[in-house]
Protein backbone atom coordinates (compact mmCIF):
# COMPACT_ATOMS: atom_id res chain seq x y z
CA UNK A 1 0.00 0.00 0.00
CA UNK A 2 1.52 3.29 -0.90
CA UNK A 3 1.87 6.81 0.52
CA UNK A 4 -0.56 7.91 -2.09
CA UNK A 5 -3.51 5.81 -1.90
CA UNK A 6 -3.75 6.78 1.85
CA UNK A 7 -3.26 10.71 1.03
CA UNK A 8 -5.77 10.47 -1.35
CA UNK A 9 -7.52 8.97 1.09
CA UNK A 10 -7.23 11.75 3.68
CA UNK A 11 -7.55 14.31 0.73
CA UNK A 12 -11.16 12.93 -0.43
CA UNK A 13 -12.61 12.86 2.88
CA UNK A 14 -13.15 9.05 2.35
CA UNK A 15 -12.25 7.96 5.82
CA UNK A 16 -15.11 5.56 6.69
CA UNK A 17 -12.00 3.34 8.79
CA UNK A 18 -12.40 6.57 11.21
CA UNK A 19 -14.28 5.77 13.99
CA UNK A 20 -16.99 8.44 15.24
CA UNK A 21 -16.51 7.94 18.91
CA UNK A 22 -13.84 5.60 21.34
CA UNK A 23 -13.38 2.18 20.84
CA UNK A 24 -15.61 -0.27 22.77
CA UNK A 25 -12.49 -2.66 22.69
CA UNK A 26 -10.71 -0.15 23.96
CA UNK A 27 -12.76 0.60 26.76
CA UNK A 28 -13.43 -2.80 27.82
CA UNK A 29 -9.58 -4.34 27.41
CA UNK A 30 -7.42 -0.91 28.15
CA UNK A 31 -6.54 -1.56 31.47
CA UNK A 32 -4.78 -4.92 30.75
CA UNK A 33 -1.55 -2.78 29.96
CA UNK A 34 -1.32 -1.80 33.64
CA UNK A 35 0.03 1.76 32.85
CA UNK A 36 0.00 4.47 35.37
CA UNK A 37 -1.35 7.89 35.44
CA UNK A 38 0.95 9.98 33.35
CA UNK A 39 2.58 7.12 31.10
CA UNK A 40 3.33 7.62 27.33
CA UNK A 41 1.07 5.49 24.92
CA UNK A 42 2.54 5.03 21.25
CA UNK A 43 -0.23 4.98 18.40
CA UNK A 44 0.79 3.82 15.31
CA UNK A 45 -0.51 5.02 12.03
CA UNK A 46 -3.48 7.00 14.32
CA UNK A 47 -4.99 9.26 12.09
CA UNK A 48 -7.39 11.68 13.75
CA UNK A 49 -9.00 8.37 16.28
CA UNK A 50 -10.94 9.55 18.80
CA UNK A 51 -9.46 6.86 21.07
CA UNK A 52 -6.77 10.24 21.87
CA UNK A 53 -9.24 12.35 22.94
CA UNK A 54 -10.19 9.16 25.53
CA UNK A 55 -6.65 8.28 26.51
CA UNK A 56 -5.53 12.05 27.06
CA UNK A 57 -8.42 12.00 29.39
CA UNK A 58 -7.35 9.14 31.36
CA UNK A 59 -3.88 11.01 32.58
CA UNK A 60 -2.17 9.55 29.74
CA UNK A 61 0.61 11.30 27.61
CA UNK A 62 0.43 9.95 23.65
CA UNK A 63 2.76 9.81 20.95
CA UNK A 64 1.26 8.36 17.71
CA UNK A 65 2.55 8.24 14.29
CA UNK A 66 0.39 9.26 10.83
CA UNK A 67 1.44 9.82 7.45
CA UNK A 68 -1.33 12.28 6.44
CA UNK A 69 -1.02 15.95 7.32
CA UNK A 70 -4.66 16.64 6.85
CA UNK A 71 -5.14 13.80 9.83
CA UNK A 72 -2.51 15.12 12.09
CA UNK A 73 -4.31 18.57 11.61
CA UNK A 74 -7.91 18.13 12.17
CA UNK A 75 -6.40 15.98 15.23
CA UNK A 76 -5.08 18.64 16.59
CA UNK A 77 -8.04 21.33 15.42
CA UNK A 78 -10.67 18.68 17.32
CA UNK A 79 -8.18 19.20 20.21
CA UNK A 80 -8.72 22.79 20.70
CA UNK A 81 -5.26 23.20 20.45
CA UNK A 82 -2.10 24.84 18.31
CA UNK A 83 1.06 22.49 18.05
CA UNK A 84 4.56 23.25 18.09
CA UNK A 85 5.49 21.72 14.96
CA UNK A 86 8.90 20.70 14.00
CA UNK A 87 11.30 18.87 11.97
CA UNK A 88 13.04 15.51 13.24
CA UNK A 89 15.18 14.14 11.04
CA UNK A 90 12.46 12.63 7.83
CA UNK A 91 9.39 13.63 9.92
CA UNK A 92 7.76 15.75 11.50
CA UNK A 93 6.87 16.78 15.16
CA UNK A 94 3.53 18.21 16.16
CA UNK A 95 3.44 18.74 20.09
CA UNK A 96 1.15 20.31 22.33
CA UNK A 97 0.86 19.83 26.11
CA UNK A 98 0.50 16.04 26.62
CA UNK A 99 0.44 15.10 23.04
CA UNK A 100 3.56 14.09 20.15
CA UNK A 101 2.54 13.23 16.68
CA UNK A 102 4.94 12.47 14.06
CA UNK A 103 4.03 13.25 10.38
CA UNK A 104 5.62 10.93 8.02
CA UNK A 105 6.46 8.16 6.74
CA UNK A 106 6.17 5.83 9.60
CA UNK A 107 9.02 3.80 9.22
CA UNK A 108 11.26 6.95 9.33
CA UNK A 109 10.41 7.31 12.91
CA UNK A 110 13.14 5.97 15.23
CA UNK A 111 14.11 5.17 18.77
CA UNK A 112 15.63 8.57 19.44
CA UNK A 113 12.59 10.79 17.58
CA UNK A 114 9.73 9.06 19.17
CA UNK A 115 11.75 9.12 23.06
CA UNK A 116 10.67 6.49 25.72
CA UNK A 117 6.68 4.91 25.94
CA UNK A 118 5.24 2.65 28.29
CA UNK A 119 2.53 0.96 25.88
CA UNK A 120 1.67 0.92 22.50
CA UNK A 121 -1.95 0.75 21.16
CA UNK A 122 -2.77 -0.40 17.47
CA UNK A 123 -6.63 -0.56 16.65
CA UNK A 124 -6.02 -0.10 12.44
CA UNK A 125 -1.90 -0.18 11.91
CA UNK A 126 -1.21 -3.90 11.19
CA UNK A 127 -4.61 -4.38 9.48
CA UNK A 128 -3.79 -1.36 7.31
CA UNK A 129 -0.91 -2.92 5.96
CA UNK A 130 -0.36 -5.43 3.08
CA UNK A 131 0.91 -8.75 3.97
CA UNK A 132 4.75 -8.03 2.72
CA UNK A 133 5.01 -5.25 5.04
CA UNK A 134 3.48 -6.62 7.82
CA UNK A 135 6.69 -8.32 9.07
CA UNK A 136 8.61 -5.04 8.61
CA UNK A 137 6.11 -3.38 9.97
CA UNK A 138 6.21 -5.40 13.48
CA UNK A 139 10.22 -5.49 14.05
CA UNK A 140 10.04 -1.51 13.56
CA UNK A 141 7.70 -1.24 16.20
CA UNK A 142 9.50 -3.40 18.36
CA UNK A 143 12.84 -1.65 18.03
CA UNK A 144 11.41 1.73 18.26
CA UNK A 145 9.31 1.27 21.23
CA UNK A 146 11.44 -1.38 23.16
CA UNK A 147 9.26 -3.82 22.85
CA UNK A 148 6.67 -2.16 25.21
CA UNK A 149 3.40 -3.74 26.06
CA UNK A 150 1.24 -3.57 23.53
CA UNK A 151 -2.81 -3.73 22.59
CA UNK A 152 -3.65 -5.14 19.61
CA UNK A 153 -6.77 -5.34 17.72
CA UNK A 154 -6.93 -7.47 14.29
CA UNK A 155 -9.09 -8.64 12.08
CA UNK A 156 -9.70 -11.95 10.28
CA UNK A 157 -12.17 -12.84 7.55
CA UNK A 158 -11.83 -14.70 4.03
CA UNK A 159 -9.34 -12.13 2.06
CA UNK A 160 -10.42 -13.66 -1.46
CA UNK A 161 -14.12 -12.00 -0.33
CA UNK A 162 -13.15 -8.41 0.28
CA UNK A 163 -9.89 -6.56 -0.44
CA UNK A 164 -8.56 -4.80 2.22
CA UNK A 165 -7.46 -2.40 3.73
CA UNK A 166 -8.12 -3.53 6.43
CA UNK A 167 -6.63 -6.83 6.10
CA UNK A 168 -7.46 -9.87 7.23
CA UNK A 169 -4.53 -11.26 9.65
CA UNK A 170 -4.51 -14.73 11.41
CA UNK A 171 -3.69 -15.56 14.47
CA UNK A 172 -0.74 -17.80 13.26
CA UNK A 173 0.25 -14.43 11.40
CA UNK A 174 0.20 -12.60 14.81
CA UNK A 175 1.90 -15.12 16.98
CA UNK A 176 4.72 -15.44 14.01
CA UNK A 177 4.87 -11.73 13.87
CA UNK A 178 5.52 -11.12 17.13
CA UNK A 179 6.05 -14.56 19.37
CA UNK A 180 9.43 -13.98 19.79
CA UNK A 181 9.29 -10.88 20.71
CA UNK A 182 6.41 -11.05 23.46
CA UNK A 183 4.27 -13.53 24.86
CA UNK A 184 0.91 -13.33 23.66
CA UNK A 185 -2.78 -13.29 24.64
CA UNK A 186 -5.63 -13.73 23.19
CA UNK A 187 -8.14 -11.10 24.91
CA UNK A 188 -11.32 -11.20 23.26
CA UNK A 189 -12.84 -12.40 19.74
CA UNK A 190 -16.02 -10.57 18.59
CA UNK A 191 -17.85 -11.11 15.48
CA UNK A 192 -18.45 -7.54 13.55
CA UNK A 193 -21.84 -6.72 13.20
CA UNK A 194 -22.97 -7.01 9.78
CA UNK A 195 -20.33 -7.94 8.48
CA UNK A 196 -16.81 -6.18 7.32
CA UNK A 197 -17.90 -2.80 5.05
CA UNK A 198 -21.39 -5.09 5.39
CA UNK A 199 -19.60 -7.88 2.52
CA UNK A 200 -18.06 -10.64 4.37
CA UNK A 201 -18.54 -11.77 7.78
CA UNK A 202 -15.78 -11.01 10.22
CA UNK A 203 -13.82 -11.72 13.44
CA UNK A 204 -12.06 -8.69 15.49
CA UNK A 205 -9.90 -9.93 18.18
CA UNK A 206 -8.17 -8.36 20.93
CA UNK A 207 -4.25 -9.16 22.03
CA UNK A 208 -1.97 -8.47 24.96
CA UNK A 209 1.95 -8.65 23.89
CA UNK A 210 3.43 -8.71 26.68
Amino acid sequence: MDHDFWREKWSKNEIAFHEGATNALLLRHFARLSLQNGARLFLPLCGKSRDIHWLLSQGLRVAGAELSKIAVEQLFAELGVTPLVERRGDVERYSAPQIDIFQGDFFAVTAASLGAVEGIYDRAALVALPEPLRARYAAHLASITNAAPQLLISYVYDQSALAGPPFSVSDEEVRRLYGDTYKLSLLESVHVPGGLKRKCPATENVWLLH
